[in-house]
């Protein structure tokens, strides 16, 4: 939290019941005061003291234990704690301190406590007060260095869609050969069909392939191929009839049976014969 905002909270950082006021006399060397020289008649008051942490402000005050009014306050600001706090030469238990109106007057007054330990105390919380705002400031420093080592080139931009905006995005297909394991047809949605190859059927007849139109009259090659079916046609019959059957010819069979015999037998081997 910085000072800005913290300018209306107060910190107290000690409460002592009971201190005692001097009146002191004016510095007789410039090396410090002592306590040795103030006298006993020249106390002027006694009560309650406040170390109050106020924003960057350290203030020392004087109160009535009773009422809490204010008797007196000292101001510490940052750097000046040694001209406003002095401790005295002779003792650990006495200080002087500058006191202010607030009108630009200001006094020296001298501060005693009854215990070494409170005096302990008190030094222990202005020297925390110090700690507090070198940390603050130095917080401070470090942000401000951040912050304008950060040079923001570009504005910030919200690429965010708007309630309702859609975006569309239009593929065109790569034309490809084919070879690749996706191809234009494949992106486009297309089946792809195998090619298929539309050839002629074989002919109908494993000989030769005939002309269509028939052969000039006076052609010699043409009257050599009629003359020579003619004559296997002529010479088929001649071997077909000199080839024999032996089962299909039943006159040697005939003549092999014997002559006597029944009817039935003729009938029976004629029978036989003709099936």
């Amino acid at each position: 939290m910085s000072f800005d905002e913290e300018e209306s909270f107060e910190h107290t950082l000690l409460v002592v019941r009971e201190v005692t006021v001097y009146k002191i006399p004016p510095r007789s060397t410039s090396g410090g005061y002592k306590c040795g020289e103030w006298l006993q008649s020249d106390k002027i008051w006694s009560g309650r003291l406040r170390v109050v942490s106020c924003k960057d402000r350290c203030e020392i005050r004087l109160e009535d234990p009773n009422s809490a009014e204010l008797f007196a306050a000292c101001f510490i600001y940052p750097g000046q704690r040694e001209s406003s706090v002095e401790p005295a030469l002779d003792s650990s238990r006495y200080f002087v301190l500058k006191i202010e109106d607030g009108n630009g007057k200001h006094a020296f007054i001298g501060l005693g406590f009854n215990e070494r330990n409170e005096a302990f105390d008190f030094n222990v919380a202005l020297s925390d007060h110090d700690k507090y705002v070198s940390r603050e400031n130095e917080k401070e420093g470090s942000e401000k260095n951040a912050t304008d080592s950060l040079i923001d080139i570009h504005p910030a931009v919200n690429h965010r869609l708007k309630e309702g905006e859609t975006i569309r995005i239009n593929i065109q297909p790569k034309p490809s050969s084919g070879t690749g394991m996706l191809s234009a047809a494949a992106l486009s949605g297309a089946v792809l069909k195998p090619n298929t190859l539309c050839l002629a059927p074989p002919p109908a007849g494993s000989g030769k392939i005939r002309s269509p139109l028939p052969p000039p009259p006076n052609d010699p090659a043409a009257a050599r191929m009629t003359s020579t079916s003619q004559g296997v046609g002529q010479r088929a019959p001649t071997e077909n009839t000199r080839q024999t059957d032996p089962l299909t010819n039943f006159s040697q069979l005939e003549r092999n049976l014997p002559a006597s015999g029944s009817g039935s037998r003729k009938t029976t081997a004629s029978g036989w014969a003709a099936f």
